[in-house]
Protein backbone atom coordinates (compact mmCIF):
# COMPACT_ATOMS: atom_id res chain seq x y z
CA UNK A 1 0.00 0.00 0.00
CA UNK A 2 1.01 3.46 -0.94
CA UNK A 3 2.69 4.89 2.24
CA UNK A 4 1.63 7.93 4.31
CA UNK A 5 4.94 9.79 4.63
CA UNK A 6 5.05 12.59 2.84
CA UNK A 7 1.94 11.93 1.63
CA UNK A 8 0.42 15.90 -0.06
CA UNK A 9 -2.84 16.01 1.29
CA UNK A 10 -6.09 18.27 0.97
CA UNK A 11 -9.20 18.51 3.37
CA UNK A 12 -11.72 21.02 3.52
CA UNK A 13 -14.01 21.99 6.00
CA UNK A 14 -11.09 21.18 8.68
CA UNK A 15 -12.03 23.37 11.34
CA UNK A 16 -13.85 20.97 13.54
CA UNK A 17 -15.28 17.47 14.13
CA UNK A 18 -14.52 15.14 10.90
CA UNK A 19 -11.75 17.03 9.30
CA UNK A 20 -9.81 18.05 11.87
CA UNK A 21 -9.60 14.36 13.13
CA UNK A 22 -8.46 13.81 9.51
CA UNK A 23 -5.57 16.48 9.70
CA UNK A 24 -3.93 15.21 12.69
CA UNK A 25 -4.08 11.71 11.91
CA UNK A 26 -2.83 12.07 8.62
CA UNK A 27 0.01 14.68 9.90
CA UNK A 28 0.68 12.16 13.31
CA UNK A 29 2.01 10.04 10.36
CA UNK A 30 4.11 11.94 8.59
CA UNK A 31 1.74 13.36 6.23
CA UNK A 32 1.89 17.42 4.84
CA UNK A 33 -1.80 18.58 5.59
CA UNK A 34 -3.44 21.28 3.95
CA UNK A 35 -6.82 22.27 5.63
CA UNK A 36 -9.32 24.61 4.69
CA UNK A 37 -12.67 26.61 5.98
CA UNK A 38 -14.72 29.94 5.82
CA UNK A 39 -13.54 30.49 9.63
CA UNK A 40 -10.51 31.69 9.16
CA UNK A 41 -9.80 31.36 13.13
CA UNK A 42 -10.78 27.72 13.43
CA UNK A 43 -8.68 26.49 11.12
CA UNK A 44 -5.98 28.58 12.22
CA UNK A 45 -6.65 27.35 15.75
CA UNK A 46 -6.96 23.14 14.26
CA UNK A 47 -3.23 24.33 12.21
CA UNK A 48 -1.58 26.16 15.24
CA UNK A 49 -2.41 22.68 17.78
CA UNK A 50 -1.16 19.86 15.07
CA UNK A 51 1.73 21.55 14.16
CA UNK A 52 3.93 22.61 11.58
CA UNK A 53 2.39 19.56 9.51
CA UNK A 54 -0.53 21.26 8.78
CA UNK A 55 -1.26 24.68 6.88
CA UNK A 56 -4.52 26.67 7.48
CA UNK A 57 -5.98 27.89 4.50
CA UNK A 58 -9.16 29.84 4.36
CA UNK A 59 -11.24 29.25 1.38
CA UNK A 60 -15.41 28.85 0.50
CA UNK A 61 -15.91 25.57 -2.15
CA UNK A 62 -18.47 27.37 -3.58
CA UNK A 63 -16.02 30.15 -4.62
CA UNK A 64 -13.99 29.67 -8.07
CA UNK A 65 -11.11 31.77 -7.05
CA UNK A 66 -11.04 30.28 -3.55
CA UNK A 67 -10.82 26.84 -4.63
CA UNK A 68 -7.93 27.54 -7.18
CA UNK A 69 -5.78 28.90 -4.14
CA UNK A 70 -6.49 26.12 -1.80
CA UNK A 71 -5.09 23.86 -4.42
CA UNK A 72 -2.07 26.05 -5.46
CA UNK A 73 -1.43 26.21 -1.29
CA UNK A 74 -1.94 22.48 -1.00
CA UNK A 75 0.48 21.67 -3.94
CA UNK A 76 3.52 24.45 -2.57
CA UNK A 77 2.99 22.65 1.04
CA UNK A 78 2.96 19.27 -0.30
CA UNK A 79 4.96 19.75 -3.20
CA UNK A 80 2.26 18.05 -5.31
CA UNK A 81 -1.04 16.77 -3.96
CA UNK A 82 -2.00 12.87 -3.40
CA UNK A 83 -5.54 13.38 -1.35
CA UNK A 84 -8.31 15.18 -1.79
CA UNK A 85 -10.72 15.21 1.03
CA UNK A 86 -14.19 16.67 0.06
CA UNK A 87 -15.37 16.71 4.00
CA UNK A 88 -16.66 20.65 4.01
CA UNK A 89 -20.78 20.56 4.09
CA UNK A 90 -23.69 22.16 5.29
CA UNK A 91 -26.68 20.50 7.47
CA UNK A 92 -29.84 21.87 6.38
CA UNK A 93 -33.30 20.31 8.19
CA UNK A 94 -36.95 21.13 6.23
CA UNK A 95 -39.81 18.89 6.03
CA UNK A 96 -41.40 18.78 2.53
CA UNK A 97 -44.12 21.95 3.78
CA UNK A 98 -40.96 24.33 4.64
CA UNK A 99 -39.06 24.02 1.39
CA UNK A 100 -37.35 26.83 0.32
CA UNK A 101 -36.06 26.79 -3.06
CA UNK A 102 -32.66 28.94 -2.41
CA UNK A 103 -31.95 27.02 0.75
CA UNK A 104 -31.62 23.85 -1.05
CA UNK A 105 -30.04 25.21 -4.23
CA UNK A 106 -27.53 26.60 -1.30
CA UNK A 107 -26.89 23.50 0.33
CA UNK A 108 -26.13 21.54 -2.80
CA UNK A 109 -23.57 24.07 -3.86
CA UNK A 110 -21.76 23.43 -0.79
CA UNK A 111 -22.40 19.87 -0.13
CA UNK A 112 -21.93 18.58 -3.76
CA UNK A 113 -21.09 20.84 -6.43
CA UNK A 114 -18.54 22.71 -4.26
CA UNK A 115 -16.67 19.19 -4.21
CA UNK A 116 -17.14 18.65 -7.97
CA UNK A 117 -15.34 21.44 -8.40
CA UNK A 118 -12.64 21.26 -6.25
CA UNK A 119 -11.93 17.71 -7.86
CA UNK A 120 -11.98 19.57 -11.20
CA UNK A 121 -9.39 21.61 -10.11
CA UNK A 122 -7.41 19.46 -8.30
CA UNK A 123 -7.34 16.76 -11.14
CA UNK A 124 -4.10 17.83 -12.95
CA UNK A 125 -1.84 17.51 -9.52
CA UNK A 126 -4.07 14.21 -8.46
CA UNK A 127 -3.32 12.77 -11.89
CA UNK A 128 0.78 13.80 -11.42
CA UNK A 129 0.65 11.78 -8.44
CA UNK A 130 -1.93 8.62 -9.93
CA UNK A 131 -3.90 10.41 -6.72
CA UNK A 132 -6.59 9.89 -4.89
CA UNK A 133 -10.15 11.59 -3.86
CA UNK A 134 -12.78 10.71 -1.02
CA UNK A 135 -15.89 12.44 -0.63
CA UNK A 136 -17.83 12.12 2.57
CA UNK A 137 -21.02 10.88 2.56
CA UNK A 138 -23.47 10.27 5.48
CA UNK A 139 -25.75 7.32 6.82
CA UNK A 140 -28.66 9.66 6.29
CA UNK A 141 -28.69 7.30 3.16
CA UNK A 142 -29.20 4.52 4.88
CA UNK A 143 -31.53 5.59 7.68
CA UNK A 144 -34.44 7.56 6.86
CA UNK A 145 -34.92 10.81 9.15
CA UNK A 146 -37.65 12.87 8.54
CA UNK A 147 -37.13 16.60 7.75
CA UNK A 148 -33.85 16.05 6.72
CA UNK A 149 -34.51 15.17 3.24
CA UNK A 150 -32.32 17.78 2.35
CA UNK A 151 -28.89 16.93 3.63
CA UNK A 152 -29.92 13.87 2.87
CA UNK A 153 -30.18 14.59 -0.98
CA UNK A 154 -27.06 15.87 -1.30
CA UNK A 155 -25.08 12.56 0.04
CA UNK A 156 -27.45 10.40 -2.38
CA UNK A 157 -25.56 12.39 -4.96
CA UNK A 158 -22.15 12.70 -3.52
CA UNK A 159 -22.44 8.59 -3.55
CA UNK A 160 -23.19 8.37 -7.18
CA UNK A 161 -21.20 11.05 -8.33
CA UNK A 162 -18.11 9.00 -6.41
CA UNK A 163 -18.74 5.90 -8.60
CA UNK A 164 -18.93 7.96 -11.87
CA UNK A 165 -16.60 10.04 -11.16
CA UNK A 166 -14.06 6.52 -10.41
CA UNK A 167 -15.25 5.57 -13.99
CA UNK A 168 -14.16 8.58 -15.41
CA UNK A 169 -11.18 9.57 -13.93
CA UNK A 170 -9.47 5.95 -13.77
CA UNK A 171 -8.46 6.22 -16.69
CA UNK A 172 -6.15 9.52 -15.52
CA UNK A 173 -4.97 7.35 -12.42
CA UNK A 174 -6.98 8.87 -10.24
CA UNK A 175 -9.11 7.20 -7.61
CA UNK A 176 -12.37 8.10 -6.18
CA UNK A 177 -14.17 6.61 -3.13
CA UNK A 178 -16.70 7.69 -0.28
CA UNK A 179 -16.77 6.73 2.93
CA UNK A 180 -20.34 6.81 4.82
CA UNK A 181 -19.78 7.90 9.07
CA UNK A 182 -22.29 6.77 11.40
CA UNK A 183 -23.22 9.13 14.67
CA UNK A 184 -19.87 10.91 15.51
CA UNK A 185 -19.95 14.49 17.17
CA UNK A 186 -18.95 17.01 14.93
CA UNK A 187 -20.17 20.52 15.07
CA UNK A 188 -22.18 20.88 11.92
CA UNK A 189 -25.90 20.84 13.57
CA UNK A 190 -24.34 23.96 15.74
CA UNK A 191 -23.65 25.40 13.24
CA UNK A 192 -26.84 25.15 11.61
CA UNK A 193 -28.48 26.68 14.79
CA UNK A 194 -30.40 23.08 15.53
CA UNK A 195 -28.63 22.47 18.67
CA UNK A 196 -26.15 23.77 20.90
CA UNK A 197 -22.88 21.48 21.83
CA UNK A 198 -24.49 19.94 25.22
CA UNK A 199 -27.94 19.15 23.15
CA UNK A 200 -25.86 17.53 20.28
CA UNK A 201 -23.93 15.46 22.21
CA UNK A 202 -27.02 14.59 23.92
CA UNK A 203 -29.23 13.79 20.52
CA UNK A 204 -26.07 11.58 19.91
CA UNK A 205 -25.61 10.05 22.92
CA UNK A 206 -29.33 8.77 22.63
CA UNK A 207 -28.18 7.00 19.57
CA UNK A 208 -25.92 4.63 20.41
CA UNK A 209 -28.81 1.93 20.97
CA UNK A 210 -29.43 2.24 17.44
CA UNK A 211 -25.54 1.05 16.69
CA UNK A 212 -24.90 -2.07 16.45
CA UNK A 213 -21.91 -1.95 18.18
CA UNK A 214 -23.43 -0.33 20.68
CA UNK A 215 -21.88 3.11 20.55
CA UNK A 216 -21.09 6.31 18.69
CA UNK A 217 -18.08 6.59 16.71
CA UNK A 218 -15.07 8.78 16.60
CA UNK A 219 -13.51 11.49 13.88
CA UNK A 220 -10.14 8.96 14.34
CA UNK A 221 -12.19 6.09 13.36
CA UNK A 222 -13.73 7.64 9.90
CA UNK A 223 -9.18 9.46 9.31
CA UNK A 224 -8.28 5.43 9.74
CA UNK A 225 -11.09 4.75 6.85
CA UNK A 226 -10.20 7.62 4.61
CA UNK A 227 -6.55 6.89 5.19
CA UNK A 228 -6.89 3.31 3.79
CA UNK A 229 -8.76 4.92 1.00
CA UNK A 230 -5.83 6.54 0.35
CA UNK A 231 -3.26 3.60 0.39
CA UNK A 232 -5.20 1.01 -1.46
CA UNK A 233 -3.76 1.16 -5.38
CA UNK A 234 -6.37 -0.97 -7.14
CA UNK A 235 -9.34 0.33 -4.83
CA UNK A 236 -11.67 2.91 -6.67
CA UNK A 237 -15.73 3.53 -7.07
CA UNK A 238 -15.76 2.13 -3.56
CA UNK A 239 -18.08 3.45 -0.81
CA UNK A 240 -17.39 2.36 2.46
CA UNK A 241 -19.91 2.34 5.95
CA UNK A 242 -18.08 3.10 8.97
CA UNK A 243 -20.73 3.57 11.18
CA UNK A 244 -20.55 0.76 14.15
CA UNK A 245 -23.86 -0.80 12.46
CA UNK A 246 -26.09 2.58 12.38
CA UNK A 247 -26.72 1.77 8.58
CA UNK A 248 -28.43 -1.90 9.43
CA UNK A 249 -31.05 -0.36 10.39
CA UNK A 250 -31.35 -3.00 13.31
CA UNK A 251 -33.93 -3.61 16.11
CA UNK A 252 -33.15 -4.45 19.13
CA UNK A 253 -35.85 -6.24 21.77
Amino acid sequence: MRPIQGMSVLVTGGGSGLGAGMARHFCARGARVTISGRRADKIEAVARDIGRGCRAVAGDVTVAEDRGALVRAACEHGEGLDLLVNNAGNMLRQSVDEYVERDLLDVFHTNVVGGMMLTREAQPALAAARGCVVFIGSVHNRRAFPGASPYAATKGAVESLTRVLAAELGTRSIRVSCVVPGAVLTEINQRAGLFDDAAARARLDGMKGMHALGRIGTAEEIAEAVEYLARAEWTTGAVLEVDGGLGLGATFA
